[in-house]
């Protein structure tokens, strides 16, 4: 017989300890709107310090300033993420900040550069008219692509590789939690259309959905795990065209997913909380479709 004597112990399954991350400490690319401003308030919320980035200074202030409400703490850093150098540069102040390490790096800063082609600013071409497509796609420059590339892919690998050491180093910290990256890519990286005309943004959220694998296994033996949210749509400036004086982007439209809307902050805020808390460390490698449902009504490659 069994020592044990009393009922059981079901303390650590409660949602308070699943998905506590008070003893997190996050870099969040991109931070300061969008869908990386509700990942950022999720975190904050309970309990984490979280750095954000963002190229724009008054972004970054104005979120510190309309956000920083605890438990947690913002802490804002100007960084491109589009570059190396200054990826270097935010890794040496972070590692000054953080001699212990980090827990979590969001890879979520990215831009969409297909102005020429998208739909909703040009019209669809015929798309029974040869001619009509070629013409309609060909108006892309070649920026264009470079650009959305170098931030939404290259910016993720070099973020990742520079950050491995201080996510290594963060995971010992606390007993049995595993540092993680989570990359913020995207649906129409899974979608078999052209995205209503983006074909250079959904074939780099593509691409970033395939580097999180490559990063997953090159990382596994480091015990660092990478996993990936891929987003329906969420009110953002890539989405709504601007965010207001709140640094909050406004989608007021019905949509043809079963969920018949948008995804809204408390959806994002599930999704990183599950993966950054306690109750996300046997999660390696996976990818995460908080899309209403869009992915199972139009074709898609999941």
């Amino acid at each position: 017989m069994s020592g044990h004597s009393g009922k059981a112990d079901n303390e650590q399954l409660k949602g308070s300890k699943l998905f506590d991350v008070s003893h997190v400490t996050a870099v969040v690319t991109g931070g300061g709107t969008g869908i990386g401003l509700m990942i950022t308030q999720a975190l904050v919320a309970n309990g984490a310090k979280v750095y954000i980035t963002s190229r724009r200074d008054e972004v970054l202030k104005k979120t510190e300033e309309l956000y920083n409400t605890g438990p947690g703490k913002i802490i804002p850093l100007v960084a491109d993420v589009s570059q190396k150098e200054d990826i270097l540069r935010l890794y040496d102040e972070v590692q000054q900040k953080e001699p212990k390490g980090i827990q979590l790096l969001v890879n979520n800063a990215g831009i969409a550069r297909d102005d020429a082609t998208k739909f909703s600013s040009n019209g669809q071409p015929d798309l029974s008219d040869p001619q009509a497509i070629a013409d309609h796609f060909l108006k892309t420059p070649d920026e264009s692509w470079a650009d959305t590339f170098k931030t939404n892919v290259t910016g993720i690998y070099y973020m990742s590789m520079t950050f491995l050491p201080l996510l290594a180093k963060g995971r010992e910290v606390t007993p049995g939690y595993t540092s993680s990256v989570v990359n913020i890519t995207s649906i129409s990286g899974f979608m078999k259309g052209s995205s209503s005309g983006q074909f250079a943004y959904a074939s780099s959220k593509a691409a970033a959905t395939h580097l999180t694998r490559m990063l997953a296994t090159t990382f596994a033996q480091t015990k660092v795990r990478v996993n990936c949210i891929a987003p329906g749509v969420f009110p953002s400036e890539m989405t709504a065209g601007d965010s207001g004086e709140d640094n909050k982007s406004k989608l007021d439209m019905e949509m043809s997913n079963p969920a018949g809307r948008p995804g809204a902050d408390a959806d994002m805020a599930a999704s990183i909380l599950f993966l950054a808390g306690p109750g996300g460390v046997f999660y390696n490698e996976q990818i995460l479709f908080p899309d209403g449902g869009n992915t199972l009504v139009q074709p898609a490659a999941k």
